[in-house]
């Protein structure tokens, strides 16, 4: 358990210091080149997830069991998985699905986090899927109070929402019917 808590300490750290100290972000910015502030980033970002996905892995192992979820929340839980890879798509494509949610990585998080959390009853799952939870609310608070950094996108166009829409679906079927098992370990049909 205490590699995945180290995991998700290092993984939400860097996803947090705009959260927490947009001013320091802003000074170590200034003397880092942005490559190089990006590299340190997605460097520790890695290492988390890494520490993440086995520690998580490793308590799924003797798992501590909170509570069990009743066998139709299941069918509930992938409704709500439907729109997560649309949203996450739309992120980087400008049109009226990303308008719409505003913040629709956000949004795909805390729909995934929420999702999983219904189901999936032990202390790794809470820890894991509730730090996702609680991060991205807290992001989307912080948003209201500051200037978002701007995402890097795809050009508009009038498509972007069909092409967010097919592919995110697209996507959540493929995760349904191989990913989630191969990526994962745990079938889903």
């Amino acid at each position: 358990m205490l590699m995945l808590v180290a995991g998700l300490i290092l993984f939400f750290v860097p996803h947090s210091v705009a959260v927490v100290a947009p001013g320091w972000r802003h000074r170590v910015l200034m003397h880092l080149r942005a490559g190089s502030w990006k590299g340190l980033y997605s460097l520790i970002s890695a290492a988390g997830l890494a520490l993440m996905v086995f520690g998580f892995a490793r308590a799924r192992g003797t798992p501590v069991v909170l509570y069990v979820s009743p066998a139709w929340l299941h069918y509930v839980t992938w409704l709500m998985m439907l729109p997560v890879f649309p949203l996450l798509i739309a992120a980087y494509l400008p049109g009226r699905i990303r308008t719409a949610a505003g913040h629709p990585m956000l949004a795909a998080v805390k729909i995934w986090a929420t999702a999983h959390l219904l189901v999936n009853g032990t202390l790794a799952d809470l820890l894991l899927f509730g730090s996702f939870l609680i991060w991205a609310i807290v992001v989307r608070i912080s948003l209201k109070r500051r200037v978002p950094a701007p995402v890097p996108s795809a050009p508009p166009s009038r498509y972007n929402d069909l092409i967010a829409l097919l592919l995110g679906l697209a996507l959540y079927a493929l995760f349904i019917y191989r990913l989630h098992a191969l990526i994962i370990g745990v079938p889903l049909r």
